[in-house]
């Protein structure tokens, strides 16, 4: 039977993911495909932040430049701008909100983590700045790794895989760990990173086989919150996507996905509740 690590230390809290968690999508971008421009205000972000966490939000994930298909990096100056007020602001009314940063950047990462988040949420799995892993590694903190094929300003441009993606993924995911546990970083979470380099078929066989991943022995994160697979399978706009999110986010926690990452915290905690009173019920 495989050990798989249960527990985050977030800055001296303890994140337990015995059972699966909700992390709640933050974008603080003029830009992000489906709420980009909404939190640009510090009432809003606060407004939305509260919001959040009443309905069940167990993280909160600030994310300063948008990681969407297309994306440039922007300077960062403009995304510590962005994050790092957002932080403050968030702790001085909810000082125990776990908060995780979505950057690509080892500056960004350090000074964030140094103002009070918990968490670094990379969808670049260390392959934008070089000098991520040795900074998690220093700053001791929980890292999500993402698989990601390119960078997101390219990487829906020319999708292929020599061989099949979910062990194309998974070797990928192996290497890294294996990096990061050289720099001895302790709190490792993955993700398959639905949407980062993959046709809508690659991210279902991702989905399909998600428990594969479980021969890491790390907690699963997974993003698939009013994502392409869903609207584009479906032929409705990302606005219109929730119920194909509420049905592939049921699949992932039947395939032992501990965190979701969403936009709608109400929705994925009723099915998340749902789906652990099936879990707790009894067969007979």
């Amino acid at each position: 039977m495989l050990y798989q690590q249960t527990t985050l230390n977030c800055q001296g809290q303890l994140l337990d993911l015995a059972r699966p968690k909700i992390m709640g999508i933050l974008n603080i971008t003029p830009d992000s495909f489906f709420d980009g421009g909404r939190y640009q205000t510090e009432k809003a972000l606060l407004i939305q932040v509260e919001k959040m966490l009443s309905e069940g939000a167990d993280i909160i994930d600030i994310g300063g430049m948008s990681s969407r298909p297309g994306a440039k990096l922007i300077p960062i100056e403009e995304e510590l701008n962005r994050v790092l007020p957002a932080i403050k602001a968030i702790l001085k009314e909810y000082p125990k909100t776990i908060i995780s940063i979505d950057t690509v950047r080892a500056d960004v990462a350090r000074q964030t983590i140094g103002a009070g988040a918990s968490i670094i949420n990379d969808v670049s799995a260390g392959t934008i700045d070089p000098d991520m892993f040795k900074t998690v590694g220093e700053i001791n903190c929980p890292y999500i790794l993402m698989h990601i094929k390119g960078i997101p300003e390219n990487m829906q441009k020319s999708i292929n895989y020599d061989g099949h993606v979910v062990t194309t993924v998974l070797d990928f995911l192996i290497k890294k760990m294996g990096e990061l546990r050289d720099l001895e970083v302790k709190d490792i979470v993955i993700d398959p990173g639905f949407g980062f380099g993959k046709t809508v078929d690659h991210n279902y066989e991702l989905l399909k086989n998600l428990s594969s991943f479980r021969i890491l022995e790390v907690p699963i994160l997974i993003g698939l919150s009013r994502k392409s697979m869903i609207h584009k399978f479906l032929g409705v706009t990302p606005e219109t996507a929730l119920n194909g999110t509420t049905a592939l986010h049921f699949a992932a926690l039947e395939n032992n996905a501990k965190i979701l990452r969403v936009h709608d915290v109400r929705e994925a905690k009723e099915t998340l509740m749902l789906w652990q009173k099936l879990q707790d019920t009894p067969m007979l």
